[in-house]
């Protein structure tokens, strides 16, 4: 009966706080002339609406609050808005001025909507045109435009991201605000995310443990969606990319719409590659992939809150280049049918905001199955794993006046991996793995110049492995059971001496509780034997970042430096041993460490050349053990430039855009023991981009080649670099992308 009383009264509650609010106003130029098809977008509600002839928009079923709005147009830099929603009708007008160079975004990863250089944790931003125009078929590759992200790799069809020198389990992967857990705790285990459902990709660069625990000990990766239609609108669009390297083919077709209250869509997506060409010419065996996706979503916005479903599944039947498929595979090819991973990855997601008032609460919870099976030359599958996983979190965002904002909340998950059909290899035991933990933060804005963001976190970790094997033998699995707690925190700020100055500062204490592979691993793991270690202990981080960003007419300019000090930092290395066939085995190791380094980027538009950019960016990392030695895998210092030269129309083509970019790996001589040094190289890049209009049909296309001198060289993050096989050599790329609109 007090359940019934309790829900009753919430329900009273908000009908009372949610009245029938409006947001309008107008979108204008410098000149005050309207701009017709701005685009409109109120992130935290998911809903969108463009300006009509008048420039005029119009938002109802607004809920009471603080409101964030973003406005945008192509050719012109992004205004973000904050208001306070307290009357029925709220005006909110924005002059657009031209982007000579493009300013910020609004950001969510952060843990509030807010401007992107405006949040005390640094985050930088990749558009979805970017990755699309990247010219390569490795979705990951193209994230490693953004200074400080690299990749390990094995092939295109393999890679897992690296910030700041770290990878694997220390940097989180999140699909739209939900964390990935698909046995991602290898090089050999792809992102496991689809790239064609994206609007940008947003990246922390640092510890951001605070906000999503274990796992962010050196940074997050938010793929985040693709908004959904204008009000009003049913739209779609279907793209095409074709690779000459690996004879690749992309296709994903989608469909979305939205009325007053409710949105929705889907996207079928499917990838085909050949085994990929090193520089110079030769095929590397078994390095074809394959892919096939399916995304859908729903949802209703309305005065009482937003509230959304999604669905992912992805499919991904990937080649594995080892040693034994050397003699096996004797021509090239797109088949899968010896040495391949056959994963299977589904996630379900339910994203949820009510508004009570000056308070939000988010209740979120996701479902996902990650099912891996490996073959090898026999008939059934050598290894098959299936993971499942429940994440869920409960935050509630408090507001006191416009300078005070702060969140309190829970987030958890349930884990449990189990060996399937009793299989020949099963390299990893059953497990349970559950964790909670609990968060504050605060925002409090000083004044327009001074911002200060900080917070806590206590977290709670088990884990818990059955036995596995017989005992006595080299193979066998003892039980393991662990329990981890941690408590974690961050504070920083942001400070503009000046309106084209920003100063950042950010100290951030973040973990990582070992993971299953590294607690328990025993036997054979794509080209090595890995051996786990049982009395691993969490890592603890402390990191510094101090950066300034400087954004004028036609000169910005970011540097930023950090220093972070990890206790019982957990890696793999190779050791001198071999196993009795002479396979190289690793050795999961703890120790001391330390990484430093930076990132610097300059984009200069002079004056007299308005169609002319100039960006350049460098990327530095060391990472030193304890006793002197060098870590393993750390990424070369990096540099990137290009010269883009772009017009709003030329001819019949729309925003054409043609661009010469280059990057410089130096030598990697940091080794650490039993690691082999890497030489530098340099790479050039051509793109061409333009959109154009056929009997009233839009459509964008772009021709991009990538490594144009055929240059053979040695990514220092590859791991076929032992087995002598070089990276990806010249590819020409073609992408389409024909939007429609049903009536």
């Amino acid at each position: 009966m007090k359940k019934i009383i309790f829900i009753f009264f919430v329900c009273i509650l908000f009908v009372k706080v949610n009245a029938q609010n409006q947001i309008k106003g107008n979108v204008l130029d410098a000149k005050n002339e309207p701009l017709i098809g701005a685009s409109v977008f109120i992130p935290e509600l998911n809903k969108g609406t463009i300006t009509d002839q008048a420039g005029h928009y119009l938002f109802t079923n607004v809920p009471t609050g603080k409101i964030s709005l973003q406005f945008s147009y192509i050719g012109y830099n992004t205004e973000i808005k904050t208001i306070e929603v307290a009357q029925a009708v709220n005006i909110v007008d924005a002059v657009l001025s031209e982007a000579i160079i493009q300013s910020q975004e609004v950001v969510i990863t952060g843990g509030y909507v807010s401007s992107q250089h405006e949040n005390a944790v640094k985050i930088d931003l990749l558009r979805s045109k970017d990755i699309a125009l990247s010219g390569t078929p490795d979705f990951m590759e193209s994230l490693t435009k953004v200074p400080g992200v690299d990749m390990i790799s094995k092939g295109p069809g393999v890679s897992k991201p690296v910030i700041r020198g770290l990878s694997m389990n220390d940097v989180l992967v999140m699909n739209n605000g939900v964390r990935i857990e698909n046995y991602q705790f290898s090089e050999d285990h792809p992102l496991g995310i689809d790239g064609n459902d994206l609007e940008r990709v947003e990246v922390v660069k640092g510890p951001a443990s605070l906000l999503y625990g274990s796992d962010a000990i050196g940074g997050v990766i938010n793929f985040i969606k693709e908004r959904p239609a204008p009000v009003g609108k049913i739209v779609g669009d279907y793209r095409m990319q074709l690779h000459s390297n690996t004879l690749g083919m992309h296709n994903s077709i989608g469909l979305k719409g939205a009325s007053k209250n409710l949105f929705g869509g889907f996207r079928l997506g499917n990838k085909t590659h050949a085994d990929y060409l090193q520089g110079g010419g030769a095929y590397v065996p078994n390095s074809r992939f394959k892919e096939r996706t399916f995304n859908a979503n729903s949802g209703y916005t309305g005065k009482i809150g937003t509230f959304k479903l999604f669905y992912d599944y992805f499919k991904q039947d990937l080649g594995m280049t080892v040693p034994a498929v050397k003699p096996l595979i004797t021509e090239r090819g797109r088949k899968n049918g010896i040495w391949f991973q056959d994963l299977e990855h589904q996630l379900i997601s339910s994203q949820n905001r009510f508004y009570l008032g000056q308070i939000k609460w988010d209740v979120n919870a996701a479902y996902q199955n990650a099912l891996r099976k490996l073959h090898t030359t026999m008939d059934v599958p050598f290894v098959e794993m299936n993971l499942n996983t429940v994440t869920y979190e409960s935050k509630l965002y408090f507001s006191s006046g416009e300078a005070f904002e702060y969140i309190m909340g829970l987030q958890g998950m349930s884990q449990r991996n189990r060996n399937q059909n009793n299989r020949a290899s099963q390299f990893l035991p059953d497990a349970n793995i559950d964790n909670i933990g609990f968060l504050g933060m605060a925002h409090y804005s000083v004044n327009n110049m001074l911002k200060i963001q900080g917070g806590l976190r206590y977290d709670l970790y088990k884990t818990e492995t059955y036995a596995l094997g017989t005992e006595g033998t080299d193979s066998y699995h003892a039980p393991v059971k662990k329990n981890f707690s941690n408590l974690n925190g961050s504070i920083g700020a942001t400070y503009r001496p000046a309106e084209k100055i920003m100063l950042r500062l950010n100290i951030a204490k973040a973990f990582r509780v070992p993971n299953l592979s590294e607690l328990t691993s025993n036997g054979m793991h794509g080209n090595r034997f890995e051996i786990g270690n049982e009395e691993l202990s969490p890592e603890n981080a402390l990191e510094t970042d101090v950066s300034l960003h400087y954004h004028g007419k036609y000169l910005s300019f970011d540097f930023a430096a950090f220093r972070n000090q990890i206790n019982d930092y957990i890696y793999i290395s190779p050791t001198p041993e071999n196993t009795t066939d002479g396979t190289a085995i690793y050795r999961f190791s703890q120790t001391n460490a330390l990484l430093y380094g930076g990132e610097a980027g300059i984009h200069f538009h002079p004056a007299s050349l308005p169609w002319l950019h100039v960006e350049g960016t460098y990327s530095s990392v060391i990472g030193k053990q304890k006793n002197g030695d060098f870590l393993p895998f750390i990424p070369a210092h990096k540099i990137r430039y290009e010269i883009r030269a772009e017009r709003e129309k030329w001819g019949f083509l729309k925003s054409p855009n043609i661009k010469i970019s280059a990057l410089t790996a130096f030598p990697q001589n940091n080794l650490s023991p039993y690691e082999t040094a890497t030489d530098g190289y340099t790479l050039v890049n051509l793109s061409v981009y333009a959109e154009i209009k056929l009997l009233k049909q839009s459509l964008s296309w772009g021709i991009s080649a990538n490594n144009i001198f055929d240059i053979q060289y040695f990514d220092h993050l590859s791991t076929l670099k032992p087995l002598n096989f070089y990276n990806q050599g010249r590819n020409i790329a073609l992408s389409l992308e024909i939007p429609f609109e049903v009536k």
